[in-house]
């Protein structure tokens, strides 16, 4: 890594180290909270930049912090059915729990993990499209739009967990949900079967295309059976 990008990381971690306990708008831009994806993304980015850092003093002190900002998630943010929930004073599930073990916070065997999977796609998901979150008691697709970014994070989560045939489920229904150019927008009206949103989506083209290459290497541990129901 250029000394540049050193710079960079530490400016990062210095900032996450300052300000890693204060309230945050989230990934969705939502009013500030303790959320819980935002503590546990600032800890797998530690994770990672401590192991480019290999051995030293800088490794050492981003994977203690990552360590203690994990420890104080887990102890105030953790579902009494073991998965994560979306803060210390909200029960309910989230689609950005998703990223954090896919950017190397946890092994795809942790039990967190593995339970924050289930949960989603029992409570968030319908068809093979995927939810942020649950705004009310109304059906999901009465609240918003299915987000596509949402439904390629959960074909890597698949993917991740060697739920092969699963993964390629997720991806092809939501590569599928592009308009005649082959754009993507933020949203798609499962009902009626149209975009919604900003057109084109940059982050969901993004997603889609991160899937798409990981899909085509499977996962060490891959398994071509569908995820046990």
């Amino acid at each position: 890594m250029t000394t540049g990008r050193w710079a960079a990381a530490r400016v990062a971690a210095d900032a996450v180290r300052q300000r890693w306990r204060e309230a945050d708008a989230g990934i969705w831009e939502l009013g500030n909270r303790d959320w819980t994806h935002s503590r546990l993304i600032c800890a797998a980015g530690l994770r990672r930049i401590a192991g480019a850092a290999a051995r030293g003093p800088a490794a050492r002190e981003w994977s203690a912090l990552a360590d203690a900002i994990l420890a104080d998630t887990g102890k105030r943010a953790l579902h009494p059915d073991g998965h994560w929930q979306r803060s210390p004073d909200d029960p309910s599930l989230d689609a950005a729990l998703l990223l954090p073990p896919l950017r190397g916070l946890l092994p795809a065997d942790d039990p967190r993990t593995r339970a924050t999977l289930r949960a989603y796609t029992a409570h968030l998901t319908d068809g093979y499209y995927a939810y942020r979150f649950r705004h009310d008691d109304r059906p999901l697709s009465k609240a918003e739009g299915a987000f596509l970014l949402c439904g390629f994070v959960t074909a890597l989560a698949e993917h991740q967990q060697g739920h092969e045939i699963d993964a390629y489920r997720w991806f092809e229904r939501n590569r599928a949900a592009c308009g005649a150019p082959g754009l993507y927008a933020e949203e798609y009206d499962v009902a009626q079967r149209r975009l919604l949103g900003n057109l084109p989506q940059a982050f969901v083209h993004a997603l889609m295309l991160e899937a798409s290459a990981r899909l085509a290497r499977p996962e060490a541990t891959a398994r071509t059976q569908p995820r046990p129901t």
